[in-house]
């Protein structure tokens, strides 16, 4: 059997993909969270439950080695854990930008090289990384998540190309706006990091509000089932692709920002920011 490793399960994304991978008679899920008390209920899966903290090296050496003397090596790491800081640049404490790259790119980097000695030996092994269509495109008011996000595009484009030899596959899925509780940290750290009085209220008070609104436009927002979906194709396809974009709105998005260029996109987004 399969071994999964997946992290940040405890709500959204990552507990959606639990809940449908763990169906799979020919794969073994491991739902992890840093509180298993907070998984505790994923147990009735079928799924077997770690604690790890993608922020705590000791924690992240317990968890993969735990997998490891189960089955050998961790067959495929799905790399879900992840959250959004937002606030304008100029006005984020540098602390929280900080503490966002350790768990939206140095904890999945450093997961990642944990994994891929057993994956080399075993001379199989997939990586799926959970990025989001605002790691190839950026709104105001989103750069420092953005850039954690572009960061795991980058990441994921070197260690696909390096990992081949070896029979590793790397996919990356780029959600659009999913209905979780992504929607409501960003708009708490928009609002805790932004100055009311300050040169950006204006901007903010727009961001938050077109947030607000996007989240709840079924159009526009889909279920977090909807990632779940596309992330067990990657983990059981022969061949996985290299990206897959979810959500209509998501690929209108993005290849609207490729054909714009960046003067008409920045423009677009004047209108609705200002």
């Amino acid at each position: 059997m399969t071994a999964v490793l997946i992290t940040g399960t405890s709500s959204g994304i990552g507990r959606a993909t639990v809940a449908r991978l763990a169906r799979r008679p020919d794969l073994t899920v491991y739902a992890t969270a840093r509180k298993v008390d907070a998984i505790a209920d994923l147990a009735d899966t079928g799924a077997r439950l770690l604690p790890l903290d993608v922020t705590d090296e000791a924690s992240m050496r317990a968890a993969v080695a735990a997998v490891e003397a189960a089955h050998g090596q961790v067959d495929v790491l799905v790399n879900n854990a992840g959250y959004g800081e937002y606030g304008p640049i100029e006005e984020t404490p540098i602390e929280r930008v900080r503490a966002q790259f350790e768990t939206n790119v140095f904890g999945l980097a450093r997961l990642t090289q944990l994994v891929l000695p057993g994956m080399r030996r075993a001379g199989r092994g997939r990586i799926v990384n959970v990025s989001s269509m605002g790691g190839r495109l950026v709104f105001p008011g989103g750069g420092y998540y953005h850039a954690s996000k572009y960061a795991v595009e980058a990441v994921s484009d070197a260690l696909r190309q390096e990992t081949r030899p070896f029979g590793i596959d790397v996919a990356v899925i780029e959600p659009g706006l999913i209905r979780t509780g992504f929607g409501a940290v960003a708009a708490s750290t928009l609002g805790a990091t932004a100055d009311p009085t300050g040169p950006y209220h204006t901007m903010v008070a727009a961001v938050d509000a077109s947030m607000a609104k996007s989240y709840r436009n079924p159009m526009l927002a889909a279920p977090p089932d909807a990632v779940a979906r596309v992330i067990e194709r990657a983990v059981v396809a022969r061949r996985p692709r290299s990206r897959y974009l979810v959500t209509a709105a998501a690929w209108a998005m993005v290849h609207t920002r490729r054909l714009f260029g960046a003067r008409l996109f920045d423009a677009v987004n004047r209108l609705q920011f200002r």
